[in-house]
């Protein structure tokens, strides 16, 4: 299942948000957005599900264009998790995760014994299936957002977008929720793409990364590729101090301070 961005041009209310992009998602690997608070990446993420329609270039969900496309049939191919979903009152952990089925059933339809099944899998991998009983508005915060999880889960699709799934997390429930992530993509074979904004985070877990600035593409590569000096003053104008240590794998963001206010007049 590919996913290809082409000269892409999307926004809202007639202003491109996302300008010129063109990117090739990497097949079952993880892959994360950074950027700036507005440089498009949520906007990029919802154009690529399926939900903004493209003013200008195209995007091609398994070589065919997504505007060709119903959206019960995307909808079977990729699932899209957006930042903060609300929860519906008095729903229990199984109703949600149960909705990940409805792309396969026309209105009204009762569920079959396989969606039950799969249901039961997306909780499962998840580790939500000891709160199936439970209503979703009594869960912690971390324990929501795997009920989220499970639900796209349960769409069983090969591509998974999250839009910044670890907002208003504790460090710890963000961590819970990365793991999660890998081991979905590492044992299900899952193609991960999320807009994330911590910086150790993504060169943590990132297999790919694309950057981008005022809705353009301005870095692509892997983490020791973007999580460096030259590229973070480029995305976020700040110097940052990049640490390589073997032991980790990955570039480590030790401190960073802004461009001073001269650097960038004499640019």
């Amino acid at each position: 299942m590919t996913l290809e961005v082409h000269n892409l041009y999307t926004g809202y209310d007639g202003r491109d948000v996302v300008q010129d992009v063109s990117l090739n998602i990497p097949i079952g690997r993880i892959t994360m957005l950074i950027g700036p608070n507005g440089c498009g990446k949520s906007t990029l993420l919802k154009a690529m599900a399926g939900i903004l329609p493209a003013r200008k270039g195209e995007i091609l969900l398994n070589g065919e264009s997504l505007k060709d496309k119903k959206r019960s049939d995307v909808a079977k191919q990729l699932a899209l998790l957006p930042q903060s979903p609300l929860v519906p009152e008095g729903i229990t952990v199984r109703e949600l995760v149960q909705y990940g089925r409805y792309p396969y059933h026309k209105a009204m339809r009762s569920l079959t014994s396989k969606d039950h099944e799969l249901v039961q899998w997306a909780m499962e991998k998840t580790g939500v299936e000891t709160l199936a009983d439970a209503y979703v508005q009594q869960l912690s915060g971390g324990q929501r957002q795997r009920v989220w999880i499970a639900m796209a889960l349960a769409q069983k699709t090969e591509i998974l977008l999250l839009d910044e799934p670890t907002t208003y997390l504790d460090i710890a429930h963000q961590l819970e929720i990365l793991e999660l992530l890998k081991k979905l993509n590492a044992k299900e074979h899952t193609t991960i793409v999320l807009v994330i904004h911590e910086l150790n985070q993504a060169a943590k877990f990132a297999d790919n990364i694309f950057g981008l600035k005022q809705g353009r593409l301005l870095c692509s590569g892997s983490a020791r590729e973007v999580i460096c000096e030259e590229q973070l003053l480029q995305l976020y104008d700040i110097h940052a101090e990049i640490v390589h240590k073997d032991v980790y794998g990955y570039p480590i963001c030790m401190d960073y301070t802004l461009r001073r206010n001269s650097e960038l007049q004499d640019l």
